[in-house]
């Protein structure tokens, strides 16, 4: 891949830290600001994805969180929560609702939910039905309790196609923002990325940007790489974004939580600070 052009120096970027489980609060801080990013998607910290309780551990309030990263160079735009929009029960629900005060006392902006479901070009009534359902649920509860914080959801499964995004756009009953996972629209869904893009630009607040090749590790069909040394086309997504004059997060999501086979996080930041992207 060819060292990309420094203009994309300008993108809000970010890391998820999935690149960095194990690491504290602090540590993801400090990471952040060697490298000049400018905000952390926050969804493991000391190898736990419960959150909530992490940080009324660490820090003992919401007010002594939002002063600490108040005094830091990054903040935590997303927190990334294990809803999903089709699947989710009244457990699953409740514990989504414990990152709301967390959120709106750091001033997270937006909570992450996948898309659940299963990888398919459309989706079934009841698929249909259960996201409506999920999405009417959380708009009357945001209206009622008043937070500023709102959802956006992940290109994981079912939303990967563009024509299951578009029955659900076609008939939304609720406003709705995307978190574009690029890799999984091009990747699980063999959809060329201008085609993704196209469809959701007005609607998209985080980018997820990974590189993988066409080998089957133990989770996938593909097995993720250092980026630039991949099959997926960087360059393509990047300029896109700049051309439209995207406003939102891109997000470096380095899966090592997942998949340890990948190397530390510094590795893909190193390699983004090689290609002049901030």
């Amino acid at each position: 891949m060819n060292q990309v052009a420094s203009q994309f120096a300008d993108f809000r970027w970010s890391f998820s830290t999935l690149g960095c489980p194990a690491l504290t609060l602090e540590e993801c801080c400090a990471l952040s600001e060697s490298y000049g990013i400018a905000s952390i998607e926050a969804r493991t910290l000391e190898s736990t994805a419960d959150l909530p309780r992490l940080f009324e551990v660490r820090y003992g309030s919401r007010e002594e969180l939002a002063r600490y990263l108040g005094s830091q160079s990054a903040s935590i735009d997303f927190l990334d929560t294990s809803l999903k929009l089709v699947g989710n029960d009244s457990v699953s629900r409740n514990e989504f609702l414990k990152f709301i005060p967390w959120a709106e006392a750091i001033r997270a902006k937006w909570l992450r939910v996948f898309d659940g479901g299963t990888v398919s070009d459309r989706l079934d009534a009841e698929s249909f039905e259960e996201a409506n359902d999920t999405l009417d649920w959380w708009t009357a509860l945001k209206n009622e309790k008043g937070w500023k914080v709102d959802i956006a959801i992940e290109t994981h499964d079912s939303l990967v196609h563009a024509t299951a995004r578009s029955q659900l756009l076609d008939a939304i009953r609720s406003p709705i923002a995307f978190i574009w996972d690029s890799h999984h629209t091009w990747k699980k869904a063999n959809e060329p990325i201008s085609v993704s893009w196209n469809q959701i630009k007005d609607l998209v607040v985080n980018v997820h940007i990974k590189d993988s090749i066409s080998i089957a590790s133990a989770r996938h069909p593909f097995t993720y790489v250092q980026l630039g040394e991949g099959e997926f086309p960087l360059n393509e997504v990047l300029s896109l974004l700049d051309g439209d004059s995207y406003e939102g997060n891109v997000s470096i999501e380095w899966e090592r939580q997942w998949h340890p086979y990948l190397p530390p996080l510094e590795t893909a930041l190193s390699k983004a600070k090689e290609f002049a992207w901030f």
